[in-house]
């Protein structure tokens, strides 16, 4: 048996066999690593979430605002020229019956002269028609004149009153185009915003300032879709600005067509006792009161909405997974969002990391705890 083992020419073989065995084994493994289908890694993404409470002013609907005149005045010339005089600035008080800006009187005042003439020339003809039949009216009664030639000189007559009457209009319309290269403000108030500078050319229509009336002030907010507001409901204002100052007021107007880009309703709200302190154009924050079993709105991040097909909606962790609820918003708080319908209290949602979500994914929770 040993001899076997140790005869040089079986050991010739053995040597053979071996190699053969590595070469088999090594590439059996080359080809079951090329043939093996690799293994997806599972990735699960890391979302920062937050818990939904109910927010401190949950029984009112909050929303930012701008204070406003109840009554506002675009002016604009109503004929066309180059303005050569502004009389006012943003802010100023004016008096009914002031001239703001001014257009150059140039060509409208060529325009009067014209027709003055005109006017003079068809009062002169008026005169010569009236004389002449009134002399052949005279020799008609005495028969000097046939009764054709009387009619005559009387239709001349009216025809010359005619052209009168319309020389008159016209210097008449003339005459009011001048006085409409001034603007001139139709209320007492204050000038909020101006249009148009010296040098400008302005077309006739085109609104130049704006003024608005002395007297009630209020404030304008905007809501969206959905927002369940009245006539008359009541409301408390508090100014940005104003630290410590609030009014009373109440919903006075509600406006029946949404913004074709904000798509929000335009809702005005009077205030009968403005503070004085309260200036036009002040940043405002409106609160409006809500019945006590209105629902529970939950403050959360304006980042953690999602829009998809026309739908609001936001994402809820759910059994380590992501899920989308639609949700309503009634109101905004500052920079926060409030939702009246879709989440309850404990729900977490979602603020970071949803740009690249899908219905019913697994997700991790940042490690730390919420943010």
């Amino acid at each position: 048996m040993q001899e076997i083992f140790t005869n040089p020419k079986n050991q010739k073989y053995f040597a053979l066999a071996a190699l053969v065995l590595a070469l088999g084994l090594g590439g059996y493994a080359l080809y079951s690593n090329i043939t093996k289908k690799p293994q997806p890694h599972k990735l699960v993404p890391i979302v920062r979430t937050i818990t939904v409470e109910q927010n401190a002013v949950a029984a009112a609907k909050l929303y930012p605002g701008e204070v406003r005149g109840r009554y506002e005045s675009q002016l604009a010339f109503q004929v066309a020229g180059k303005i050569n005089a502004r009389m006012v600035n943003v802010g100023d008080s004016v008096r009914a019956g002031q001239v703001l800006l001014a257009l150059d009187p140039k060509d409208v005042a060529q325009s009067v002269e014209a027709t003055t003439a005109q006017l003079a020339s068809a009062r002169a003809s008026y005169q010569l028609a009236r004389d002449n039949a009134a002399r052949y009216s005279s020799l008609y009664a005495q028969g000097a004149v046939s009764e054709a030639v009387r009619d005559q000189y009387q239709t001349q007559l009216e025809a010359a009153s005619a052209a009168l009457r319309q020389a008159q209009a016209q210097a008449n319309v003339s005459s009011n185009q001048l006085g409409y290269t001034q603007l001139v403000s139709d209320t007492d108030g204050v000038v909020t915003a101006l249009n148009g500078e010296v040098g400008q050319v302005v077309g006739a229509g085109t609104p130049i300032a704006t003024v608005v009336r002395s007297g009630e002030r209020e404030v304008q907010i905007s809501v969206p879709e959905g927002a369940a507001l009245s006539v008359g409901q009541k409301a408390s204002i508090s100014f940005w600005a104003l630290p410590g100052v609030n009014a009373a007021g109440y919903v006075r107007e509600i406006a029946s067509m949404a913004d074709p880009v904000t798509r929000t309703y335009k809702v005005c709200v009077a205030v009968p006792d403005l503070p004085s302190a309260a200036k036009l154009g002040m940043t405002a924050k409106v609160e409006l009161a809500t019945s006590a079993d209105a629902p529970a709105a939950f403050s959360i991040p304006a980042q953690a909405l999602y829009q998809v097909n026309g739908k609001t909606q936001v994402w809820v962790v759910r059994d380590k997974r992501a899920q989308l609820v639609d949700v309503k918003i009634s109101g905004y708080s500052g920079n926060a969002v409030l939702i009246e319908q879709g989440l309850s209290r404990g729900d977490k949602i979602i603020t970071a990391g949803l740009a690249k979500l899908t219905p019913n994914q697994e997700v991790r929770l940042e490690e730390g705890g919420e943010q």
